[in-house]
């Protein structure tokens, strides 16, 4: 299964993956307060299918006075085994740097 970014009016992005099971491709729409997802057999389909999707989402978020986007506090905890806790630690202390700056690093070049 191939998964795939597709990108939505005002920054909305979804996940796009392919089952050969149902031949469909389903998309899902992430960083939402909520469950929104769209079916087609074909890209142009999957396109429109996904904006009618996002369109219902926003219209019961507004109709119920929910911030449809899902807002991030820019942390959160990483669980690593010990050995790659010392390695990251080591890494940081030769660069002069924290840990966390380590990891915001290596996550910006890898994303």
């Amino acid at each position: 299964m191939t998964t795939n970014i597709m990108n939505f009016d005002d920054g909305y992005k979804a996940v796009i993956n392919y089952d050969p099971e149902i031949e469909m491709f389903r998309g899902y729409f992430i960083n939402l307060n909520g469950d929104a997802d769209f079916y087609a057999t074909n890209i142009d389909d999957l396109k429109k299918q996904g904006e009618l999707s996002l369109n219902v989402f926003l219209e019961m978020c507004a109709e119920d006075k929910v911030e449809p986007k899902k807002h991030y506090s820019g942390k959160f905890n990483l669980r690593l085994n010990p050995e790659l806790h010392e390695r990251v630690a080591t890494v940081a202390e030769a660069k002069g740097i924290s840990i966390n700056k380590l990891v915001e690093e290596t996550l910006q070049v890898a994303l």
